[in-house]
């Protein structure tokens, strides 16, 4: 989930190299924590946050294969 987030997210915004990814797992459900540089933060949200909706249900139906939730945060 941590490569297909970074490959979505990279192809977004100006300063790949300060993407970050935190990974924390819990009985049922993994949680993604993004960082990007402040500048990027518009552009992984979007207009009226549909760029994030986008990248959650892409996420979701990913992580559907392992039977897993997925929910990513937006840490700015």
């Amino acid at each position: 989930m941590q490569n297909l987030l970074k490959n979505i997210v990279q192809a977004l915004v100006d300063n790949p190299e300060q993407i970050e990814i935190t990974t924390v797992r819990g009985n049922q459900a993994i949680i993604l924590e993004l960082k990007v540089a402040k500048e990027d933060i518009g552009k992984v949200i979007g207009k009226k946050g549909r760029t994030a909706h986008a990248i959650r249900t892409i996420l979701g139906a990913a992580s559907a294969k392992t039977k897993n939730r997925t929910t990513l945060e937006i840490i700015g």
